[in-house]
């Protein structure tokens, strides 16, 4: 059985499209809003460009889906944001950003937001835990976790909005 294709695209202050073409060629969407939504898409069989069907979930719901979907990774030793009331999110440094070249520590960013930078994606490498003289550069996705509205702040302060 080969793998599932999935997509994921970019939506510009909206959130994230992941599209999916299971292994009977049916084409699914789940569109991850930045306020914790889901909408789930199917589309028809005989038009895979055509919804047949669609339906917006509340961050709740969609945890609970993501549970009945995969049971055998539920644990109560596993930390679930929203549990928690966190949310974590990637956020892109633009090219065109202020803070391309900058030190991460004059975002004021934990101080203005409570958001925290946790990593950063560079090309195919990882750099945990930042620290405030760490320079950014476009092109960096900075992993941030916070409240919705932390993150929120934290994406207005690093330009995207």
């Amino acid at each position: 059985m080969s793998a599932p294709r999935l997509r994921a695209t970019p939506l510009p202050g909206i959130g994230v499209q992941y599209d999916l073409v299971t292994r009977e060629d049916r084409h699914l969407s789940v569109v991850a809003h930045r306020d914790g939504a889901r909408t789930v898409s199917v589309y028809r069989a005989d038009d895979p460009d055509s919804c047949a069907q669609s339906l917006r979930l509340n961050g709740a719901e969609a945890g609970a889906l993501i549970d009945a979907l995969k049971p055998s990774h539920h644990s109560a030793s596993l930390l679930y944001t929203t549990d928690l009331g966190l949310v974590a999110e990637r956020i892109e440094v633009a090219a065109t950003s202020r803070w391309n070249g900058r030190v991460l520590g004059e975002t004021r960013m934990r101080t203005d937001t409570g958001a925290s930078i946790v990593a950063v994606l560079r090309r195919a490498e990882a750099i945990p835990s930042p620290a405030p003289d760490f320079r950014l550069v476009g092109g960096d996705t900075l992993i941030v976790i916070g409240t919705r509205e932390g993150v929120d702040a934290a994406a207005a302060i690093l330009g995207r909005e």
